[in-house]
């Protein structure tokens, strides 16, 4: 089993920016200098530089001549961009792990939905609407195609932060029951419904409104 001590030191340095990115730690057009970074990690420039590249993929920074990296800001139809490819994969993950989900895995999706629903703080609310969402697809044991929708995740998780910052609290999520009960009844095409609208609704948000439902 890989530890976060075996990981490559390039791989740890994308992971802790890209969770300082997420959260709103580091704000959008925040300079990242590769020497603090290298210091701040007891690194050397190359795995500094190959994180900076993992992070632009993942489109948290972009790279600007002669002006460094900078944490990337986003737009409404980035928003709407990112929940449409979202729908789009995750529903695709799940009609193929749902042959796969076992009456425990979704035992423990619905603990994830308990575990959001009780969060104190949006981070901790987070951490439980991703926990549910990867229960349900990791079944599909398509790397390639969980990698992407991990990706596309984490923008939905920037927007959020970035939208319920100021005002937030607990959500009773009542999608995520939905696609339970669909799937405890092996209706495999309303539980892909439900999803696919489910992930969608963060695009076409027009504000904050944290108590509707999670992502």
């Amino acid at each position: 089993m890989t530890t976060a001590r075996d990981e490559p030191i390039a791989v740890r340095i994308s992971r802790a920016l890209a969770e300082r990115i997420i959260s709103g730690a580091l704000a959008p057009g925040a300079r990242l200098r590769q020497d603090a970074v290298a210091e701040e990690f007891g690194a050397s420039h190359v795995p500094v530089r190959e994180a900076f590249r993992r992070l632009e993929a993942q489109g948290l920074v972009a790279s600007e001549p002669r002006r460094g990296v900078r944490v990337a800001g986003f737009s409404p139809e980035e928003v709407r961009e990112v929940a449409e490819m979202r729908a789009a994969l995750e529903v695709l993950a799940l009609r193929h792990a749902a042959p796969h989900l076992t009456p425990a895995i979704l035992g423990r999706a619905e603990e994830a939905t308990r575990a959001g629903d009780r969060a104190g703080d949006v981070q901790a609310w987070e951490e439980a609407n991703r926990s549910f969402h990867r229960l349900i697809l990791a079944p599909c044991s398509m790397p390639r195609l969980l990698k992407a929708i991990d990706d596309l995740q984490a923008a939905s998780s920037r927007f959020l932060f970035a939208g319920w910052r100021a005002e937030w609290e607990a959500p009773t999520d009542r999608d995520h029951r939905a696609i339970l009960v669909a799937l405890r009844a092996g209706d495999v095409d309303a539980a892909a419904a439900v999803l696919a609208r489910h992930v969608q609704w963060v695009g076409h948000r027009p504000g904050p409104t944290p108590h509707r439902r999670g992502t």
